[in-house]
């Protein structure tokens, strides 16, 4: 199921709240580029279905009234590729936004019964194990990209060049291991001291603070409350 935590809006003048914030900044631009991403695909995929589906209709209307028009379809140069290229973009620029508001799939059957100093160890431990494991794909993925700019690889359908796709994959996972390191020194903190601040680490929340919060986002802050009171 879908981790039961949300972004953590905490922060103070501390160095790692100051970090927070400033990687936040970075992350937020990283998903709306993934978004733009996505909607050019959207746009472009309807432009290819257009190109090879509409002239075909076109001429079988004018076909049915008699007019002697023929039109050929002429799909998007590249399209297939082009999509497999631009689909990394979107799947791996807004990984780090999601680690900070903790909207990545996980289970917390033991993990919400835990409080205190149990419960930050435990989500500390977790987030050491996923950081050693970015350590593994920053540097595969970083010789991928290598060995891909070197050799100039490309597709086979257009031979477009790879290397700018396989780019971003390091790119992003760089910037998950900063944020997977300030979630670390974070979770440290409140080992140490269970009763300070939680900063830069995501919350877990109950399922009604959860909807008010998407009502807050789909309808604003007054409309939350009546609407949790009625359900």
């Amino acid at each position: 199921m879908v981790g039961n935590t949300t972004e953590n809006m905490y922060s103070d003048d501390s160095l790692l709240s100051r970090l927070d914030r400033s990687l936040a900044k970075v992350e937020d631009f990283f998903t709306l580029l993934a978004a733009i991403v996505i909607l050019a695909l959207m746009l472009f995929g309807t432009l290819n279905a257009i190109f090879r589906k509409g002239p075909k209709v076109l001429t079988s209307i004018f076909e049915s009234l008699n007019i002697p028009i023929e039109i050929y379809s002429f799909p998007i140069w590249g399209y297939t590729d082009l999509v497999q290229l631009f689909m990394v973009a979107f799947a791996f620029l807004a990984i780090s936004g999601m680690q900070r508001v903790g909207g990545h799939i996980r289970m917390e059957l033991v993990v919400r019964k835990m409080r205190g100093r149990t419960l930050w160890i435990s989500e500390c431990i977790g987030v050491v194990i996923a950081l050693f494991i970015m350590c593994v794909l920053v540097y595969y993925s970083s010789t991928a990209f290598g060995r891909a700019f070197e050799l100039g690889d490309s597709t086979i359908a257009e031979e477009i060049p790879t290397w700018p796709s396989k780019m971003w994959v390091p790119i992003a996972f760089s910037v998950l291991l900063a944020r997977l390191t300030l979630q670390i020194w974070g979770y440290i903190r409140l080992i140490i001291d269970p009763t300070a601040q939680p900063i830069a680490v995501p919350l877990m929340h109950s399922e009604a603070e959860l909807a008010t919060k998407e009502i807050q986002d789909a309808f604003g802050k007054d409309q939350a409350e009546p609407n949790v009171m009625r359900d």
